[in-house]
């Protein structure tokens, strides 16, 4: 266990400063993959980060790095008060139904109810897509450049993550969103000279 406070040290340190506010790194000895971030709800104060360090510790240093900052810019990605139409409606579905319990009016409470859950599932759908997932990855290589990675360096140390991470947690191959994502990094590594369409990054 000493060696795993010694790596989540580590890594905090390679955080941005806002990873480290909003973000806390967890041991998660029994889980199966090897990096986990379930998705953040509006009440969560903290986003947990699950860590299996026993598999994270089968991975090249910039390998974790990159998988972490990677995760960590996803889960601090997701903005449930951030102004849009979709968190607008989730507000007033939310004041709707209850103001209408307060006025003991069923109808209007299922109602507001129903509007408020439409909202909240586009912006999980929103925070679920293709862009999304793009931009954590994008977002990751930033940071990494400020800890001394050059922008191909990252994207080869994420892109290799990837891929050892789907051998070390026993899948068949790499999901369909995981292999846009190698595409794109391969293009950012100067690998491949095949970026991801734009119109699939908006899917």
């Amino acid at each position: 266990m000493y060696g795993y406070d010694q790596e989540i040290r580590r890594l905090t340190d390679v955080l941005p400063a806002s990873g480290r506010m909003l973000t806390k790194l967890v041991s998660k000895p029994d889980q199966r993959a090897v990096v986990e971030a379930p998705f953040p709800l509006p009440w969560m104060t903290e986003r947990p980060i699950l860590i299996n360090f026993g598999l994270l510790t089968e991975l090249a240093p910039p390998q974790r790095d990159l998988l972490v900052l990677r995760t960590v810019s996803w889960s601090t990605g997701v903005k449930w008060l951030q102004p849009s139409l979709y968190q607008g409606l989730l507000v007033v579905g939310a004041l709707g139904a209850v103001i209408e319990a307060v006025q003991a009016d069923p109808v209007g409470v299922v109602a507001a109810g129903a509007l408020g859950a439409i909202a909240g599932t586009q912006i999980w759908r929103n925070n679920r897509s293709t862009q999304r997932e793009l931009d954590a990855d994008e977002a990751a290589i930033q940071v990494a450049l400020r800890r001394g990675y050059t922008e191909p360096e990252a994207a080869r140390a994420l892109l290799t993550a990837i891929e050892r991470v789907a051998e070390i947690e026993g899948r068949r191959g790499l999901s369909f969103v995981e292999l846009l994502r190698c595409q794109n990094l391969k293009a950012i590594a100067g690998i491949s000279p095949i970026e991801v369409p734009t119109d699939v990054r908006q899917e």
